[in-house]
């Protein structure tokens, strides 16, 4: 069995905004790391997921080194500033709206509902993903184009919405919802699990945070296992996200056409890649998520203290007479830092003379 509860951040030492904001900050830094690290890798995965060749590692391998020839270095990366556009208040969102349905739900130490963890990751899943689509749609146009089509994040959002309208970056809405929501459910769901296994073996506290490389391995058995629960959904939205000529006009028109392609195959196309790319993002952006928004935190609880050090300072001092600036320097002399005894000093001296 844990050990009994603590939380050694309590709500008295950081108000309900720097909660909020520390798990901003902490999934924006998370997200961002995660993507840029795999982004060649999804670049490729997005190019056979739209296509009706067939996938191979070996072509894979092809396509990465065809592009690194004929475009550059850098075109492995392309779509990536679209990525970030989108993956910075995508994954900002998520995690923080993770950890405030767990409140709403009461999902905490003491509450290890299986139902009531999953619902959670699937509706952080859900609010991140519907607040960031047309980015997402945005992202996957520049990745399966030449840049003279799409030079810059800003051309996609005029060019899309000139020639298609604002319904395009709605396309393949609903399976990315209907995707979103198991594979959200399971990753948050099964990386919390193995966190709590982790705690109850080593009897830790419930609160506390496996060390990075544990917490980098539990994610990517999280990714792994989300992926496989969505994937052939994702293959359908993104084959209705990158749709220019209204070839894949519905969910159902889109099935057909994938499952003539590749019968039961296509919709698992490029899973592979999923199986080395995704566990690999979703380690490192829960392992950086938990220690960034650990770090924050810490530093925001004592930001805190020392606020209601100076504050308290500049109580008694208004309490003081007015020829007491030496009085002050005296009584306080280095039991505080030298930055907040010159400020002392300042007021005093701006206040009494």
């Amino acid at each position: 069995m844990a050990t009994e509860c603590h939380d050694p951040l309590k709500s008295h030492e950081l108000n309900n905004s720097q909660i909020v904001l520390t798990s901003l900050c902490a999934g924006a830094i998370a997200g961002a790391l995660a993507k840029t690290t795999i982004a060649p890798l999804d670049r490729t995965k997005i190019n056979f997921q739209i296509s009706n060749k067939p996938y191979s590692t070996k072509k894979a391998l092809k396509f990465l080194l065809q592009t690194y020839r004929e475009q550059g270095f850098f075109a492995l990366w392309r779509g990536n500033s679209a990525t970030m556009a989108r993956i910075v208040p995508h994954a900002a969102i998520q995690f923080t709206a993770h950890e405030q349905w767990k409140k709403i739900l009461k999902v905490d130490g003491s509450n290890k509902s299986p139902k009531k963890r999953f619902l959670a990751g699937s509706l952080a899943g859900a609010t991140s993903q519907s607040l960031t689509y047309p980015l997402d749609v945005a992202r996957a146009r520049m990745a399966v184009t030449h840049k003279q089509e799409y030079a810059t994040l800003r051309h996609v959002f005029l060019k899309v919405f000139h020639e298609e309208g604002i319904a395009a970056f709605y396309k393949g809405y609903i399976p990315t919802i209907a995707g979103v929501i198991p594979y959200a459910g399971v990753s948050f769901f099964t990386y919390d699990s193995l966190k709590m296994l982790y705690r109850d073996h080593w009897n830790l506290d419930c609160n506390a945070t496996p060390n990075p490389m544990v917490c980098l391995g539990f994610g990517a058995i999280a990714g792994m296992l989300g992926q496989c629960s969505s994937y052939p959904l994702d293959i359908i939205r993104r084959r209705m996200q990158t749709d220019t000529q209204g070839k894949y006009k519905s969910i159902w028109a889109t099935v057909q056409i994938i499952y003539r392609e590749g019968i039961i195959g296509g919709f698992y196309k490029g899973l592979s890649m999923n199986w080395i790319k995704g566990p690999i993002a979703v380690g490192i952006s829960y392992s950086s998520y938990d220690n960034t928004r650990n770090l924050l935190r810490q530093l925001a609880a004592k930001y805190n203290k020392k606020f209601l050090s100076i504050m308290s300072l500049w109580a008694k001092a208004q309490q003081l007479p007015a020829d007491s600036l030496q009085q002050i320097r005296a009584i306080y002399g280095d039991h505080f830092p030298i930055e907040v005894r010159h400020y002392l000093a300042q007021y005093i001296e701006e206040k009494f003379w």
